[in-house]
């Protein structure tokens, strides 16, 4: 194993706290660990004794992240999660520590985005790369012992982006909307093998993500509380979960208003802007 990438920061431990049911500490693989939802995410199992694996591209952050954890035996490894190899030698390197419990895909990124700019082909690709295509990277290699424990829960982070097509949000948008179909796809495939499938929508967060939005965020709420909720939908089991929940009314309704009415409000919203583009 590089050792210069990947390794434990502390002893492994027992860790206190809630437990699931095979008696072993809780053990909990998070991408996008280094900030935002992802590291709130870390905080909020860390907390009830979860042994964790945190994944993200900045080693420092990952470390900073680790060490204001409670608890032992937690992993980082630092990696692009568009690297299939890295991702999968990670998920081995934990899996070869013990069981896992829940894998969390919260690795995601943002950014304007034009068709008509050829320029943002490559931003295109990119986001989609990392929303999309690394969250199967992220699952794969736990679905088999899973499988074979007849237990586990596989947790995709989406957004209520997702929803309907926002402009100059092509790229997010889409990617989040594929985020919902891949995993229910994922949750019917996987259904009756005890291993299941979660699909969080977050609306609007406070995270570094959400900073540079220059539109109004209705509903806007703390990255430690979206994790507190986000946390219990996981535990239930839930299919699919809108957080907050005034924003799941908000999604129900837009599902709901005809195309013309949809298109003539949101050609008026400002766009987020472009990479380079200031807000």
């Amino acid at each position: 194993m590089p050792g210069d990438r990947f390794g434990a920061t502390r002893p492994a431990a027992p860790a206190s706290g809630a437990a699931p049911l095979s008696g072993h500490p809780e053990r909990v693989f998070i991408t996008g660990a280094g900030s935002g939802i992802g590291a709130a995410l870390a905080r909020r199992y860390a907390a009830r004794g979860a042994v964790l694996g945190l994944a993200g591209r900045r080693r420092d952050a990952l470390q900073a992240v680790c060490d204001s954890l409670p608890g032992q035996g937690h992993r980082i490894y630092a990696l692009d999660v568009r690297d299939r190899v890295a991702l999968h030698v990670a998920a081995a390197d934990f899996l070869a520590h013990g069981p896992v419990d829940r894998v969390i895909a919260s690795a995601g990124i943002s950014a304007g985005t034009l068709t008509d700019a050829p320029e943002d082909h490559a931003v295109f690709q990119t986001i989609f790369d990392t929303n999309v295509l690394a969250m199967v990277t992220t699952f794969e290699p736990f679905i088999a012992s899973m499988r074979a424990r007849g237990q586990g829960t596989l947790v995709g982070i989406g957004s209520v982006a997702g929803v309907r097509g926002l402009p100059g949000a092509g790229a997010y948008s889409a990617s989040k909307a594929a985020v919902r179909a891949y995993c229910e796809s994922l949750r019917v495939e996987l259904r009756g093998s005890g291993v299941r499938v979660v699909t969080v929508a977050p609306g609007f967060i406070a995270t570094p993500m959400t900073a540079r939005n220059p539109y109004r965020m209705p509903f806007l709420m703390p990255v430690d509380r979206f994790a507190e909720q986000a946390v219990r939908a996981i535990d239930a089991g839930a299919s699919y979960r809108v957080i907050p929940w005034p924003m799941a009314w908000v999604a129900r309704l837009l599902r709901l208003v005809p195309d013309a009415l949809y298109d003539r409000v949101a050609a008026r919203r400002k766009r987020k802007p472009r990479m380079g583009e200031h807000s």
